[in-house]
């Protein structure tokens, strides 16, 4: 569709345009192969000179039409849908690097991101430098190397809360000649849209708000189309150079700006590590975005809400929520999220881990689970959970104190929910 249309009416209808007498739902095309009449249809396909199915691990009609969608709400020019969200950072980063390479990252991200760069990366040969979200730019560009590949960072980072300078962050990795790459789940398109504040490249868990109701996990990758991978072409030989595991293509100049990014994904990650989402978890999702901008306005009501109850209550030790007036974040807020942020709320109780346990113990309307931005309210204790695997220094250093309660506001009545949290709160 136009991107002339409102972020609402891509919700409902981008991505999809039926014909005459053709179904008004995205069909679910439930195969893994497709037929062809001859071997020389389906070679065109293998050499990329035609457009086309052949194996539904590459690609789906169905899966793709829903990163279509996804594509237009971010504002990009190619999009493709992967297993989970881990997946779909994984290969954002894995498609620039190479063992040897380097990656600048904000330190306050997703515990399991975390990992994934710090630890299971690490084993494959790419080393990472994590730096503060608040960095001055002096500190972030000391934190480039001659091998670094790209710099990643979180809208909205899980659970800390923090609001990434998403400009600061592009100027220095344009400075250095590599891309951004930001995750954007916890705002989604409907609140922010990185690629218009000079990312490159965004990823999303669409298990959260896109799909929103707990019913599928998948991830998404969008390419904004900008970066020039030929002027940098030293940097990044796997888009710049033949590709021998693939006919020998050069995705910069065959694909461009614009498609080289996802094509090479798709034929060469997708292809070798298989994290593929399912044509019926992409209907599933697809169900979930076409009221994507009706539930997030929700859900930042129901957040800001239980953020101004807890601010006021003698036993919270402290709110992270950047809708506050006082919250560390909310001048970035402003900027980039000036319409709201998300549902989810980070906060401490008074009396450490202990009665932070004890405080959940006693809610009712909201459940103890490892998820989040979701239609039902959940909560999670980050430390003892999603992010165990970290120190009291790296969780600190995330933005996760050992104390922090991590509330993802739902759908819920807002009176519901503070009533909740109050009766629960009387009990410690």
């Amino acid at each position: 569709m136009s991107q002339n249309y409102s972020i609402n009416t891509l919700c409902v209808q981008g991505g999809y345009h039926p014909g005459n007498g053709e179904p008004r739902q995205i069909p679910i095309v439930q195969s893994t192969t497709f037929k062809y009449d001859s071997s020389d249809e389906m070679g065109k396909l293998f050499d990329l000179e035609a457009s086309g199915y052949f194996y539904s691990r590459l690609q789906n009609p169905t899966c793709d039409t829903v990163a279509a969608k996804i594509t237009e709400l971010e504002g990009g020019t190619a999009g493709m849908l992967t297993s989970s969200g881990q997946a779909a950072n994984f290969f954002a980063l894995f498609n620039l690097c190479n063992a040897g390479d380097h990656i600048v990252s904000s330190s306050s991200i997703y515990g399991g991101t975390f990992n994934l760069i710090a630890v299971t990366m690490a084993k494959m040969g790419i080393t990472a430098t994590f730096v503060s979200p608040d960095c001055t730019e002096e500190e972030l560009d000391a934190a480039f190397t001659p091998n670094t590949k790209v710099v990643f960072g979180e809208t909205i980072a899980n659970p800390a809360l923090t609001v990434l300078d998403i400009e600061k962050f592009a100027a220095a990795a344009h400075r250095h000649g590599v891309p951004l790459v930001v995750d954007n789940t916890f705002a989604t398109p409907v609140n922010c849209r990185p690629l218009s504040w000079g990312a490159d490249i965004v990823t999303h868990s669409t298990t959260k708000y896109m799909d929103g109701h707990g019913g599928c996990v998948g991830g998404a990758i969008v390419d904004g189309g900008k970066f020039d991978w030929m002027a940098h072409a030293d940097k990044f030989p796997g888009l710049t150079t033949p590709d021998e595991s693939y006919h020998g293509i050069t995705y910069a100049e065959r694909f461009g700006k614009e498609g080289a990014f996802i094509t090479k994904a798709t034929a060469q990650l997708m292809r070798d590590l298989g994290c593929v989402q399912s044509p019926m978890s992409a209907y599933m999702l697809n169900l979930g975005l076409e009221s994507l901008h009706v539930r997030m306005a929700r859900h930042c009501e129901n957040g800001q809400a239980v953020a101004e109850f807890l601010a006021s209550h003698p036993k919270i030790a402290y709110v992270n929520y950047c809708g506050l007036p006082g919250d560390k974040y909310h001048a970035l807020a402003q900027k980039y999220l000036p319409n709201g942020s998300c549902g989810v709320v980070s906060f401490g109780v008074k009396g450490g881990r202990e009665a932070a346990a004890n405080f959940m113990a006693h809610l009712k309307v909201a459940a103890i689970e490892t998820h989040v931005a979701d239609a039902r309210t959940c909560c999670l204790h980050p430390a003892s959970s999603t992010h165990r695997q970290m120190n009291d220094e790296q969780l600190i250093a995330a933005g996760v104190q050992p104390d922090l309660v991590r509330m993802s506001c739902g759908l819920e009545d807002k009176r519901d929910l503070i009533a909740d949290i109050e009766q629960a709160l009387a009990q410690i």
